[in-house]
Order: C-alpha cells, then structure tokens, then sequence
C-alpha cells in the first residue's frame, strides 16, 4: 500500500504540491473548500472540507494515518496543517512558531525582542486606531496592514492623519482578528529570502527580486530569480535572515522572508513565512533558478527526513509576471508568439478582465518565464 500524505489546500498555488508528492508516490489526500480548483482534480482523494475547520480535519486524518501532512504557501492553511501534524506526532514547526509567524504585531514583536532591526509599530483597532497612532512617535509615511493576512489584503499606505481611519478600517475588515498593524514605510527595494531548515538548522535556497505596483497596495507584478544582488550582500542578508528564523522558531521546512535594502545598504527584513513563498516562487522559481527540487525538499522535511540538495535540471534565470490590465495581456501574447520556447507555465487567464484588482488573489492571471541570461529574460519582460 502506498503510504499517505494530506495536504491543506487545493487552489493554483497548492497544485504543484499535490503533483510532486504524486510523483515522489505517495498517496494524496487534499482539504479545501470546493471550488473546482485544480488540487481538486489532482487529488487521490478529496474531501469538501474548510482549510480553517481544524478539528474536522483532524477527526478525518486519524482515520487516514498520514506520515505526513503539510501545505506551501498559504498562511491560513499552514496553521491547520502544523496543528494537525502537532496531534498526529508528525514532523512540523511548533504551534508557538506558527502563532508567531501569522501574526504580524506578534513577529514584530519577537524580533525587537531579539534584536533584529524593525520599524516603529503599533497594534490598533478601528476604535482607537487614531488616538494610539497620534500619541505614539510613528513618522509619516506608514504602512496599514491586516495583523493575521498575507497576500496584500487589506494593505495601505498613508501619508497624514487624515487617511488613518479609512486605511485601518480596510485592514481590519481583512484581518481574522479584526486586528490591523501600523508600521513606519521602509524605504529601499524589496526582496524575499528562500530557505529550507531541518533540524534548526537553515539552508540558504535563493534569493529573489519582486516588483510591485508601488504605493499605496503593493501588490506583487512579477518576481524574478536570480535576484541580481552581489555576493557580499546575499551573504550579509542570508546571516541576519539566519538569526531572524531563530527568533521566530522555525526549525523545520520551508520558510518565505520578505526584505528591504535601504540607500545605505542595511537589511530591513518586513515579514517571514514559516512556509514557502507564494506566486510560484518556491514551487517553480526556485526550482527553474537553482536547480534543487524545493517541493521535494519539503515534503522530505515534513516526513522527518533531511532534505536533499541534489541538482535536478541545468538553473537558468526565472521570472513569474502577473496580469493586471489589458497592456499586460497584450505583452504576454507577443511574447508567446515570438518567443514560446521561455514559456514554462500559463495560468487560466481571465482575458474579459472583468473584475478590480484589490488584492494578489484578483490578478487576471500570471506566466511563468525562464532563460540562460538574467538580463535577457529581464528585458524581455520590461522589468
């Protein structure tokens, strides 16, 4: 009998999970809400169940007698999925971890406790939002966020006193907790970190370059690997970011942290994930960019196993570039037609584009990209 993994979540970002525990053969059994999602038809077996319905899950998993259970790249669901393999033994990173590691005040939190350099923050609500901000030392600009989101839900930046209440009423509508964190703007370019732990022990993946559309949504347009920094700087952010998954506990697979370069080069480090990056980032960049089978590694990670770094394709430089409007759509189709051979994936798009953009889980639509020169493939791109 093949032996069971289950896995919390069916949607784009969980598919490529589902395919490689699939390949590595294992038998595959997948929660989510159903959707018609792709997960759902991958799936050995699929049960119609809440990613957030912890218990439910749980009583179904003692039935299935998983080796493992695990999620990428979802936040929501890496708190079910490390809850559950807490109850069934299994490997994972602490409940406290993850309590951490959701939760942005509480991030925050740890790292000024332990030294690792944040901005000026605050935990408010709609109800005393402007007073605690007022009071406080905070300097304009400042970044509103949800406490407990990912994916720029619910995200804003705000100027003077007069946009406070608007940006935290959004954040909070967001927000599980109905929480919102309000922290000094870091200026600088931005970046991610990918890393692989085991053990507590911390194994630099990549590093990556991400394009936003800017003030005052941030949300994500492409990103791109190898992220173009020098070798001295990948080795002074990979040692902080280091110390930084200490604090916060991570001992055990993969982990996402997003960071900033300032004009005098120092490394101000926004969130980390204690689960692979989204947008295809872990799940296909790394892969493309590396040559390491980062699916494999956390799946390895999440039996108790030591992952392996074994190369499994020649790296070539990786982009993912989002859909935003019909420019984007325009510049996708003739890059298709003149160059299909960089087309590593295609994302069902929505070319009506039918809907606002609020939000990374709107895009119209993304392509995955590669090429032998980083600078090619960029321009290429228009990034």
């Amino acid at each position: 009998m093949k032996e069971k993994i289950v896995i919390i979540g069916a949607g784009d970002f969980q598919n490529p999970l589902i395919l490689k525990a699939k390949e590595m053969g294992f038998e595959t059994h997948v929660f989510a809400w159903k959707e018609n999602a792709a997960g759902e038809r991958n799936a050995d077996f699929f049960y119609p169940v809440s990613i957030v319905e912890k218990e439910k899950i749980l009583d179904i998993c003692k039935s299935i007698n998983p080796v493992a259970v695990l999620t990428i790249a979802s936040d929501l669901a890496n708190i079910t999925a490390s809850y559950i393999s807490e109850k069934l033994g299994l490997s994972a990173n602490s409940m406290e971890c993850i309590r951490i590691t959701t939760n942005k005040y509480e991030m925050r939190s740890v790292f000024a406790k332990n030294g690792i350099s944040v901005p000026g923050f605050l935990r408010v609500d709609e109800k005393n939002a402007v007073e605690k901000i007022e009071m406080s030392s905070l300097k304009y600009p400042l970044i509103v966020k949800p406490t407990d989101r990912s994916g720029s839900r619910g995200i804003k930046k705000i100027t003077d006193k007069s946009e406070i209440y608007e940006a935290v009423s959004e954040a909070v509508k967001n927000s599980f907790e109905k929480q919102a964190v309000v922290e000094e703007y870091i200026e600088g370019n931005e970046y991610s970190c990918e890393c692989i732990s085991f053990n507590g022990n911390h194994r630099l993946l990549s590093f990556t370059k991400k394009y936003t559309t800017g003030s005052p949504h941030f949300i994500e347009t492409a990103h791109m690997e190898p992220s173009g920094l020098d070798e001295e700087t990948e080795k002074k952010a990979s040692e902080y970011i280091f110390k930084a998954l200490d604090a916060l506990e991570i001992t055990c697979g993969p982990s996402h942290s997003e960071f900033k370069i300032d004009e005098n080069g120092n490394i101000k480090i926004i969130e980390i994930g204690s689960r692979m990056g989204g947008d295809c980032i872990g799940s296909d960049l790394v892969r493309i960019s590396t040559g390491y089978d980062f699916l494999k590694m956390t799946i390895q990670t999440a039996l108790g196993m030591k992952p392996e770094f074994v190369k499994v394709c020649v790296p070539q430089a990786a982009a993912i570039k989002f859909i935003f409007n019909a420019k984007d759509y325009g510049e996708f189709i003739k890059l298709r037609d003149e160059h299909p051979e960089i087309i590593r994936f295609i994302s069902n798009m929505d070319s009506e584009m039918s809907h606002d953009i609020v939000d990374s889980s709107t895009r119209y639509g993304y392509y995955i990209v590669s090429h032998p020169d980083r600078e090619v493939l960029k321009k290429m791109l228009g990034l």
